[in-house]
C-alpha cells in the first residue's frame, strides 16, 4: 500500500518525508488554504522537497467542464511529472475525466463517498478513486468496508485505477486497509505519527540502550573504539 501525507504544512512535510517511506503528498483547496499565501508557491516547494519522482496531488477547483481542464493544465504545467490532478467525482468530473485520460494526464476521482462513484471516475479512466472514510462514518456508513467494497470494485472490473483512501481518525483504519492490500493511504501527519507512537515500544528500545551501557559504558558500538 502506497503511503501519503495529506496535508500542505512545509515543516511537517519535510520531516514526515525524512524519517518515514513517504510516496507522495495529497493536497485539497482546503489544506492548501491553511498555509495562508499563494497556492501556487505552496505547491511548488511541496514538489521541491519530495522531488520529481514522489507523486503529488492537486485538484481542479472550477465546477465547470471547460475550467477543470483548464485547471488541469495549468497544475500539470505548475508541478511537472508525476502530477496527478483531483476532479470532482461527479457527472462533469467524469466527463474531465475522460478528456484528461486522452491527454495522457493522470486524474484522481475525489470526494468519493459511494462505490458507484468509485465505478464511474474509474471506468473514466481515473488513476485514483479517493474514498473519504470519516465522512462516510458520519454518515452513517461503515467508510472502511466501502473503500474494501470499491476495491474489491476496481479488481473484479481489472480497471487501471487504485484507491487512495483518505480522511482517517486513526491508525486501526489504515491498518485494516492495509491488511486488505488497498492501494493507498493518504494520512494527516499526526495520524501517520501514531503508526509507531507506543509507551511501550519507547520503553524497550530505551531499555537495550541502558543495558549496553551498564555493560560497556558507552552509548553506541562505533563508540567501542574510542
Amino acid at each position: 500500500m502506497k503511503l501519503f501525507i495529506d496535508d500542505a504544512n512545509i515543516e511537517a512535510i519535510k520531516r514526515l518525508t525524512d524519517l518515514y517511506p513517504i510516496d507522495g503528498v495529497t493536497t485539497n483547496p482546503s489544506i492548501l488554504a491553511k498555509a495562508k499565501r499563494d497556492p501556487r508557491e505552496t505547491l511548488k516547494e511541496i514538489r521541491s522537497i519530495i522531488g520529481e519522482d514522489a507523486v503529488l496531488f492537486a485538484q481542479a477547483v472550477d465546477l465547470t467542464y471547460e475550467g477543470m481542464l483548464r485547471d488541469a493544465h495549468m497544475i500539470v504545467d505548475l508541478l511537472g511529472k508525476n502530477t496527478v490532478v483531483k476532479i470532482p467525482s461527479n457527472p462533469t468530473g467524469f466527463k474531465a475525466m475522460k478528456a484528461l485520460k486522452k491527454e495522457g494526464i493522470a486524474t484522481c476521482g475525489t470526494v468519493v463517498y459511494t462505490p458507484m462513484q468509485a465505478y464511474l471516475a474509474a471506468k473514466a479512466g481515473a488513476s485514483y478513486v479517493a474514498p473519504y472514510i470519516n465522512r462516510i462514518d458520519n454518515m452513517g456508513y461503515d467508510g472502511v468496508r466501502v473503500t474494501k467494497q470499491i476495491q474489491d470494485i476496481l479488481d473484479a472490473n481489472d480497471f487501471d485505477c487504485e484507491v487512495l483512501a483518505a480522511s482517517f481518525k486513526n491508525s486501526q483504519q489504515v491498518l485494516e486497509l492495509c491488511e486488505y492490500g488497498v492501494g493507498g493511504a493518504t494520512c494527516a501527519p499526526d495520524v501517520i505519527d501514531g503508526f509507531v507512537k507506543n509507551m511501550a515500544i519507547d520503553a524497550a528500545i530505551q531499555t537495550f540502550v541502558d543495558d549496553f551501557e551498564k555493560l560497556t559504558g558507552k552509548t553506541s558500538m562505533s563508540a567501542l573504539d574510542e
